[in-house]
């Protein structure tokens, strides 16, 4: 497709907000039309770029090899575009080739899925692409959904189908509702948001600001006929320090909905116990 003659340096001041959703689910998400809607009423105008298809747990991998195919699509009666990338792909194609003006907030998600812990968020595609708008030096929210009730694969299998978007226009109206926040006041320091809802989360479910989980997962990949391996992920997700008051004890134990600050840069705590790696 053919590209803007001409753009707006980065974080050009224009008098229309601008939006940009992503996700690591794809444009078949129901997810997607229910925030899209949420999302408008907030700002003059949102644009949608996701993946040709599912990319969970990708991380914030960049497509160095090859080309990426950037198609046009419709969606609840709304244009959108996929790309044939990962979801960082396509925050830097809706922050830089897509369009003719910079977004000023990127909202990645809402993803089918939990992305919280420290195990999950870092190797999430729904956080790696509101990463990737934070190098950009644009605002960043990571939005995802869980349920700890139901079955993990009925529930995922559920919340895909698209008679589900009602079940998400509760957790879009959350989104937008913190998305407005950022966008009135950026908040300092932090470079991404990640909001996780327990299912069945309202506008009137206690929204918390917690600290991440570390935690840690067990085998993921299972050996298949002829030597083959896939993923297969049986194990649970375990703390490995306590998670009461964390990002994982307040979705789960309390049901709330727990909003995380992200930096890229810092140090690691505690420094101290580090001296023998000095040079001398």
């Amino acid at each position: 497709m053919n590209e803007p003659a001409t753009r707006p340096p980065p974080h050009i001041l224009h008098a229309v907000t601008f939006i940009l959703i992503t996700n690591d689910d794809g444009i078949a998400s129901p997810a997607v039309p229910a925030l899209f809607a949420a999302l408008r009423g907030i700002a003059e105008r949102v644009e949608v770029v996701v993946p040709d298809q599912e990319r969970s747990w990708i991380g914030k991998a960049i497509s160095r090899h090859g080309s990426i195919d950037v198609h046009e699509v419709s969606f609840d009666g709304h244009v959108g575009y996929t790309a044939g990338g990962t979801p960082a792909d396509c925050a830097q194609l809706g922050i830089y080739n897509l369009f003719d003006a910079t977004p000023d907030l990127v909202v990645s998600g809402i993803n089918i899925g939990a992305n919280h812990g420290s195990a999950y968020t870092i190797g999430s595609g729904t956080v790696g692409a509101a990463v990737e708008a934070a190098i950009a030096g644009i605002p960043a929210l990571a939005a995802s959904a869980s349920s700890r009730r139901d079955n993990w694969p009925e529930w995922n299998t559920t919340m895909r189908r698209p008679d589900a978007v009602p079940r998400w226009e509760p957790l879009a109206e959350i989104t937008a509702a913190i998305a407005a926040e950022m966008l009135a006041a950026p908040p300092a320091d932090v470079d991404v948001l990640c909001a996780n809802y327990p299912d069945g989360a309202t506008p009137a479910t206690p929204r918390r600001v917690v600290p991440l989980a570390e935690t840690h997962y067990g085998q993921l990949f299972q050996r298949q006929p002829q030597g083959h391996y896939a993923h297969d992920w049986t194990s649970d997700m375990k703390g490995r320090t306590e998670t009461a008051g964390t990002d994982v004890a307040t979705v789960l134990d309390d049901e709330c909905v727990a909003i995380t600050p992200l930096r890229l840069a810092g140090l690691a705590a505690p420094v101290q116990g580090l001296e023998r790696f000095a040079a001398h």
